[in-house]
């Protein structure tokens, strides 16, 4: 018992050398392994709830024999509104608000004329109320649900919803807390942590990409997928365990080193999975919080003209003035279902900027506010995940016309992985002339840049976009851009079709994942690279301490589903759960 009380001490260490520091200093009481029989996971999914997952978990939302109900559409007038009822008395609820009908039958509608409890049905509440009972357990919360469909009138929704506590005297039942159902779902495995991330996405979901992202996550693959690799790392701590235990005593068909190599071959694979999901979360991360466009040039060369163009609206200032800009200036927008947040920085202007007006620039002293938007636009550019750079055509105090451009924004967009050229005023020269500026801008400027020695600069025009009452499909060509964003976007997140369900990885799921590579990674630094005929090194291996990563990384992946060993559970829903909405 005392093993078993410090192991789990261990286990809510968050630091691993300090874990491993302690299971290798204590030897009679750290590292002797638990029984192999607590190891392997129960074949009863009921029996392991009530052993690991904690009684505690839904005490700050009382009892979970209580009922709850809850409006679950949205407040205000509607043509219907879903009062959702779940728990054991909704046969009892039905029988006072319906008195005298036979219930509905399971998963049928029915139409029902509801009277406040108590009248003698002498006060309807409402006339025609659609009605549905679905008995648990194969239900959303795992229990008995009850639907009422009302009117969508405020008095008709508050007076239903002050009739349902009066149907029982003995206090059981109650208005739900926020996502209380939700959680019913959890608790009554309808539904694992992963899937109840996904619906709270799904609510969340603001754009297209967003939305079938969080459908992708809802399928339940990627819980089913953390379970396999949990339990693959259970069976071979219990193989190590079981070793340990009993080597002395008894005969094992696999030596220590073909053991070793064995649960090895199965930590890599797992890892390479991981390494799998660690890079679909990054993606699916730019479709949850936005894709970060970060617009930058010299000053006056069109940018907030461009970014005014793009997002439909006046965001920024627009003025023949340079350096009207100065702070960054951001607009959220769904561009083809893709959120991005685009910033209009400050010009840049410094030695670096070429042109027609440099000259006048070079005798103009750069402001102590001026300095510091060009700072801050130099730090939104490196933490920007799209960077446009604008340069435009100028005429020259001589007479024709040249582009004006900044070396410094060309490289700062070079370092980013995904970046557009633009070359602004393209209507201030006839396209005979344009031609040669842009081969001349290309030859003689990108090429000599590192990153960018291949891209293909697009010319637009700000002022004809304005043109309402243009007969072009696409006047200024900011339509074009458009379409090399959502191109650039598709590259940054999209997923092979076999992939697809890694959208659903979150943040909170990564960050563990990150946790489990850490384990399984510290597991190979504890057993080495044992080859299978090597029997003596093989007995030198602390098979404790690789049974105690793989413990730990097990429990890592419990903590993403809710299944396992995680003694923090409680705290994990309640992060999740907040989220959620009442009724939900």
């Amino acid at each position: 018992m005392h093993r078993i009380v410090a192991r789990l001490a261990l286990a809510k260490t968050p630091c691993l050398s300090y874990r491993k520091t302690v299971a290798k200093t204590s030897v009679g009481l750290i590292i002797a392994p638990l029984h192999r029989s607590l190891s392997v996971p129960f074949p009863d999914l009921k029996k392991w709830r009530a052993c690991h997952v904690p009684s505690r978990a839904l005490s700050t939302l009382g009892s979970h024999h209580d009922t709850v109900y809850a409006l679950s559409t949205a407040n205000g007038k509607a043509g219907i509104a879903v009062i959702r009822i779940s728990g054991p008395s909704c046969i009892q609820i039905y029988h006072k608000l319906c008195p005298h009908k036979k219930a509905p039958k399971p998963r049928y509608a029915a139409v029902r004329t509801i009277f406040l409890p108590g009248t003698q049905e002498s006060e309807i509440l409402d006339s025609a109320a659609l009605v549905l009972y679905f008995p648990g357990p194969q239900t959303v919360t795992g229990e008995d649900v009850l639907e009422l469909h009302v009117h969508g009138g405020n008095a008709t929704v508050k007076a239903v919803l002050s009739a349902i506590p009066k149907c029982t005297h003995d206090g059981n039942i109650r208005y739900a807390e926020p996502g209380e159902f939700t959680r019913r779902a959890f608790m009554n495995d309808r539904l694992d942590l992963a899937q109840v991330e996904a619906l709270s996405e799904m609510l969340a979901a603001e754009t297209e990409q967003q939305r079938r992202a969080a459908v992708r996550g809802s399928s339940g693959s990627l819980g089913r997928t953390y379970e396999g690799w949990r339990r693959r790392l259970l069976e071979a701590r219990a193989e190590m365990e079981a070793l340990i235990d009993f080597q002395e005593d008894q005969h094992f068909d696999e030596s220590p080193a073909s053991l070793v190599g064995s649960v090895s071959q199965q930590v890599r694979e797992i890892l390479r999975s991981i390494e799998v999901h660690e890079m679909a979360s990054q993606r699916a991360e730019l479709l949850r919080n936005g894709i970060q466009v970060a617009l930058l040039g010299p000053p006056n060369a069109g940018k907030s003209s461009f970014m005014n163009q793009i997002v439909g609206r006046e965001a920024s200032i627009v003025s023949r003035e340079s350096g009207t800009t100065r702070d960054i200036i951001e607009a959220n927008l769904d561009i083809r279902g893709y959120l991005c947040t685009f910033a209009d920085t400050a010009g840049f202007r410094t030695a670096t900027t070429s042109g027609a007006i440099n000259a006048t620039h070079s005798e103009t002293i750069i402001g102590a506010v001026e300095e510091e938007g060009i700072r801050r636009a130099r730090a939104k550019a490196v933490q920007s995940d799209v960077i446009i750079v604008l340069a435009s055509v100028e005429e020259r105090p001589a007479g024709g016309h040249e582009i004006r451009y900044d070396t410094e924004t060309l490289k700062l967009a070079a370092a980013c992985q995904q970046r557009l050229v633009l070359i602004n005023k393209i209507d201030a020269v006839p396209e005979a002339d344009l031609r040669p500026l842009v081969h001349r801008f290309q030859e003689d400027v990108l090429k000599k840049i590192p990153g960018l020695e291949n891209i293909d600069p697009t010319p637009i025009s700000c002022k004809d976009a304005r043109n309402q009452g243009s007969d072009k499909q696409d006047p200024g060509r900011v339509r074009l851009v458009a379409d090399q964003l959502v191109l650039a976007f598709q590259n940054m997140t999209s997923l092979p079709t076999s992939l697809q369900d890694l959208h659903g990885v979150t943040e909170r799921q990564r960050q563990l994942l990150v946790q489990c590579r850490n384990s399984l990674e510290e597991y190979f630094e504890a057993t080495g690279n044992v080859a299978e005929e090597d029997q003596e090194a093989a007995y030198n291996i602390d098979l404790s301490m690789a049974a105690e990563h793989l413990r730990y990384a097990a429990a890592c992946l419990g903590r993403i589903t809710g299944r396992g060993e995680a003694g923090d559970v409680e705290e994990i829903l309640g992060v999740i759960f907040e989220k959620f909405c009442v009724g939900k």
